[in-house]
């Protein structure tokens, strides 16, 4: 029997979870890190055919998926705070991305942190996600093992994988740099094992760029603005959000989004020791199109690495991880595994 690894990431902002494996190529998808909650497992998803699934999660259900938010409930409660591995809105989401993989079980979850958690959570995560999980209509999948890693060390093992670096960069000393939605991380390796001492995390990610940017909105068109999905796509794409039937020249407020993104590295910056040292510098993230400024100039002798589609690069890392440590334990055929549809 073939053992079957996946990797899921649970982030503030988004869930991101492997769904397919063929040869060398890992299939990804990704939804909004939203949970409703309702006191019965309703059927308005299946009727209205929205992508979503309904988990049930102690005496509530949520709704999560790609297509979250069609639900009734517009309140958009995110999880903005150290203990979020242990709500219920994280095992929702968590199961939400177990149910989308459709595998009949689990033999290796990979799972990650940010790294200031990593030491202080990494033993019970692993714990709550072995064993059997409830996905609704009774339906149910069982986990057998679980490891959990910082989440930029996933980016490294992809980074290396991509390039094909995975021999030589185990010599060198590299800097990964992962701005979120909540948190700002970064991980200093010498190979693949951490430099503990120089590698942290701090609250100081995009979510502080959309409400700082929401505030001075609000503030210039004199009503409550919090529509930040609007103001995250305006960022990413150049085109002004939609308020009030006009579009709104946002270019104004850049320099306070930068200006979060220089805070953040500024501080990553005292951590790092010896920054001559560094082989590799490499931004993933779905905040690095934001950060690229501010990193490139604390690291201006440096060539500063990106990866393809830079906001799965931490579960394809923790994907590869998962089927490299399967291996290393005598199993065989988990980076063959082919497509479990």
């Amino acid at each position: 029997m073939e053992m079957i690894v996946r990797a899921v990431d649970v982030g503030s902002g988004n869930t991101k979870f492997v769904n397919g494996v063929a040869g060398s190529e890992i299939r990804c998808a990704s939804f909004a890190s939203v949970a409703y909650p309702s006191t019965g497992e309703s059927s308005t998803a299946t009727t209205d055919r929205r992508r979503t699934v309904c988990i049930p999660v102690g005496p509530l259900f949520y709704e999560v998926g790609p297509d979250v938010v069609l639900a009734a409930d517009t309140f958009r409660a995110k999880q903005l705070h150290d203990d979020y591995t242990d709500s219920p809105e994280y095992m929702a989401l968590l199961r939400g991305a177990l149910s989308m993989m459709k595998v009949p079980r689990i033999d290796l979850l990979v799972v990650g942190l940010p790294v200031a958690l990593l030491s202080l959570k990494k033993t019970s995560l692993e714990r709550s996600m072995m064993g059997s999980h409830q996905l609704g209509g009774s339906r149910s999948l069982v986990v057998h093992k679980a490891l959990a890693v910082a989440q930029p060390q996933g980016a490294l093992v992809h980074y290396a994988a991509e390039h094909k670096r995975m021999e030589t960069i185990g010599a060198e000393q590299s800097l990964v740099i992962d701005p979120g939605s909540r948190t700002f991380d970064w991980l200093v390796c010498r190979g693949m094992r951490l430099v503990q001492k120089q590698s942290h995390s701090i609250n100081r990610g995009m979510s502080d760029v959309l409400r700082l940017i929401a505030v001075e909105i609000s503030r210039d068109i004199g009503a409550p603005y919090r529509d930040y999905d609007a103001i995250d796509v305006a960022l990413r794409t150049g085109r002004a959000p939609v308020i009030f039937q006009k579009p709104y020249d946002m270019k104004r407020h850049l320099p306070l989004a930068e200006s979060v993104a220089h805070q953040a590295v500024s501080t990553m910056r005292q951590w790092i020791e010896t920054p001559e040292s560094l082989q590799n510098i490499i931004l993933v993230g779905g905040g690095a199109f934001l950060f690229r400024k501010a990193v490139k100039a604390a690291f201006p002798k440096h060539r500063i690495h990106e990866v393809k589609e830079p906001l799965f690069a931490n579960v394809r890392g923790f994907q590869l991880a998962g089927q490299n440590y399967a291996m290393s334990m005598g199993t065989q055929g988990a980076a063959s595994e082919g497509d479990p549809a």
